[in-house]
């Protein structure tokens, strides 16, 4: 699998993306600078549009919460195709900053984030899906999303 093209390698994963969201706000959910392109923050869309919700550690479980935010690692390729035409335009990953919304006993939040960080590592390979990280809790996420996304990746 290491010399499939990203196209190639999330065509063998047999995912579906869920339609790119367009911006509920003032701001691009894709920006392209010079070899980077910046992605802002992205929920767990589901293929009908709608999102998953509800907050990690009371209505949304572990695993629950991994595979959400691997929905949204579905979600941020789609806006990626969108913008740019294909996966196989991006190099690799630079950076993932992952936000969890939880109660303030949760302290598993590299885990939840997982699910997105190896959505990347399948797509890109582990030397380019795989960048510097942050995985962080907060109180609230906007319509009550169990994880925003949002990240960073150098272009060919």
């Amino acid at each position: 699998m290491e010399h499939n093209t990203p196209e190639q390698n999330f065509a063998a994963l047999g995912l579906t993306l869920p339609p790119a969201p367009a911006p509920v706000g003032v701001y691009k959910p894709c920006l392209t600078d010079g070899k980077y392109l910046f992605v802002s923050g992205h929920g767990p869309v589901r293929d009908d549009k709608s999102l998953i919700t509800g907050q990690v550690g009371r209505e949304v479980n572990l695993e629950h919460a991994k595979m959400a935010a691997r929905q949204v690692g579905l979600t941020i390729l789609s806006s990626i195709k969108a913008h740019l035409g294909s996966l196989d335009k991006v190099k690799r990953v630079i950076k993932v900053f992952g936000m969890v919304n939880c109660d303030t006993d949760f302290e598993k939040h590299p885990h939840v984030i997982n699910g997105c960080s190896e959505l990347f590592a399948q797509v890109w390979g582990e030397d380019h899906g795989v960048g510097v990280r942050s995985a962080v809790g907060m109180g609230s996420l906007p319509a009550n999303i169990p994880v925003e996304i949002e990240a960073i990746f150098e272009l060919h």
